[in-house]
């Protein structure tokens, strides 16, 4: 099949004759050999994975019903409708003495735009012990190929203020590109007046970047973040600070720093409760 699929879609048009529909859906190969764990046996093992995008939601892993070990699902009769891709059957799994009500479900009745999808079973994701890459485990969702993150240090003027207080003035921060979103300024411990931080009990999680905590700054409430202990790939920022600059005043070489538009994200808690060292196990060891 070809690298991308367009199912039915949502996004701005550029430069075309009419407008694109308000939803954009696609599918995708994954490339990448993943297996699913479940009551202590691997249920599913596929080189042949697509992933579908849709708006609002994460990329989701579909994989072809030769790929999975035989008497594992078991239909049900509960059935639900999607609004582009038509009735949706569900499955309850079994892997080894345990089972997982309506922890699959599949697209029985596709129409003709989406057909890449026929055939193909998708596990929900918190019902399910464990998804692998080879033999490293994905946590949050399946990998999403465009989402790139890059982080670079710069001399840029950053500056932190809570009313008159400064917290932060440096020429030595972070920067921290995400796809989709606005650059996020990362600074050192060293460099902020940490006695002007409160440690909140929340954490959130991030598919990309790990466990993230978060502080007050006087009654400016979760005005700080951080990534503690950052996922290896992104250890740049482990353990420093960044600022909601729609909370606190920061500015970057003299610029008022503001949130961007459909720049908020949807927060969740941890993958099963996950910590760094459980999904990195040899990065502790």
């Amino acid at each position: 099949m070809a690298a991308r699929s367009v199912i039915i879609g949502s996004t701005r048009p550029i430069s075309v004759a009419r407008a694109l529909p308000k939803r954009l859906l696609y599918v995708e190969p994954l490339r990448r050999r993943m297996r699913v764990r479940f009551g202590g046996n691997w249920i599913v093992d596929s080189e042949n994975v697509l992933l579908l995008f849709e708006p609002g939601h994460y990329p989701m892993a579909y994989f072809p019903e030769a790929d999975i070990s035989p008497n594992t699902l078991q239909r049900t009769n509960h059935m639900t409708r999607h609004p582009d891709l038509g009735p949706t059957s569900w499955y309850t799994v079994r892997g080894g003495e345990r089972s997982a009500s309506r922890g699959a479900w599949q697209h029985i009745d596709l129409p003709a735009y989406a057909r890449d999808l026929q055939g193909r079973i998708a596990f929900a994701w918190p019902s399910m012990d464990a998804f692998y890459e080879e033999e490293e485990r994905v946590v949050g969702h399946a990998a999403d190929s465009y989402h790139r993150i890059d982080i670079r240090q710069t001399s840029r003027h950053l500056v932190v203020r809570d009313r008159d207080r400064i917290i932060v003035d440096t020429k030595r921060p972070m920067v921290l590109y995400e796809s989709g979103f606005a650059p996020r300024w990362y600074v050192p411990r060293a460099n902020v007046d940490q006695s002007a931080l409160t440690p909140v009990e929340r954490q959130t999680f991030c598919p990309y970047k790990g466990l993230c905590s978060y502080y007050n700054v006087g009654d400016a409430h979760l005005a700080v973040w951080s990534y503690l202990e950052a996922y290896p790939e992104v250890g740049r920022i482990s353990n420093f600070l960044s600022f909601e600059p729609d909370i606190v005043s920061v500015q970057l070489d003299g610029r008022q720093l503001h949130l961007e538009q459909g720049q908020t994200v949807i927060p969740h808690g941890p993958d099963r409760e996950l910590t760094v060292a459980e999904v990195f196990p040899r990065k502790s060891a």
